[in-house]
């Protein structure tokens, strides 16, 4: 396969959303009727893809998907599952962190197989470390680019995404970019060249935020993929994280 043909590859998460929307933000303990209902797919990696092909990428998901509309506890993927996949699809592998474990042994196959492929056949990795549990923190060691969210970066005891990419930069390995988005205040990076920062583009109306930070993962990785820089990404993601707040869903980011 040519190297333009290479799909991008995000692991994680698919599940239902079902979202209630109210004429205002409920009080506690209060009743309040809805004035609609959606069912949505959602979950983050499977967010990310979602954006990832409507921004053009040519992508796939790997996740365990239910027979019907509805089913519980779907196994997470292993290593084994990821051990059956043929690598020279993809050129970039995006892991939500979820079982840390398994998906740290995903990550070594890859290295595997980057040592016996050419550099520009290369896989690059990236992680999103978003839930505030133990350990998911092992990931930051492994990955490219390293998302960490703002609930984590704030159980750290960091008040602002400058703060948390210079104060977990020692956590991820040598070279790899680490990324945080703040929500209204922009996102950071930092890397082997630097810290970057990206202003928030706010919508003029903000209908929907949720999803906001998988568009945002998406965003990056799509930039990185199209030759851009740290700093052209960052930016990328913000503006288009910006554009999905203001709309219901997905549709009509680009």
């Amino acid at each position: 396969m040519a190297a333009k043909e290479k799909q991008i590859l995000c692991i994680g998460l698919v599940c239902l959303d079902i979202i209630n929307v109210v004429d205002k933000f409920p009080v506690e303990d209060t009743d309040t009727r809805c004035i609609s209902q959606r069912w949505q797919r959602g979950g983050n990696a499977s967010n990310s893809c979602t954006v990832l092909s409507i921004l053009g990428a040519p992508c796939g998901f790997m996740g365990s998907l239910a027979p019907g509309r509805v089913s519980e506890n779907l196994p997470d993927v292993t290593a084994k599952d990821f051990g059956k996949i043929d690598l020279t699809r993809y050129k970039w592998i995006h892991w939500e962190g979820r079982n840390a474990s398994e998906q740290i042994a995903m990550m070594e196959q890859v290295e595997q197989y980057n040592a016996k492929v050419p550099v520009e056949q290369r896989i690059t990795t990236s992680v999103e470390i978003e839930k505030t549990r133990e350990e998911l923190y092992q990931l930051f060691r492994h990955g490219d680019v390293v998302f960490v969210s703002k609930d984590t970066a704030r159980h750290f005891g960091y008040n602002s995404a400058s703060e948390a990419v210079k104060g977990l930069y020692s956590r991820v390995k040598p070279g790899a970019y680490l990324i945080c988005a703040w929500a209204e205040e922009g996102a950071d990076a930092m890397g082997p060249d630097g810290v970057f920062h990206s202003n928030a583009f706010p919508p003029k109306r903000l209908v929907d935020t949720l999803g906001a930070g998988d568009t945002f993962n998406a965003a990056v990785i799509f930039a990185f993929c199209n030759g851009k820089s740290i700093q052209e990404a960052l930016t990328f993601g913000c503006q288009i994280a910006g554009k999905k707040c203001g709309i219901q869903g997905y549709d009509g980011i680009v």
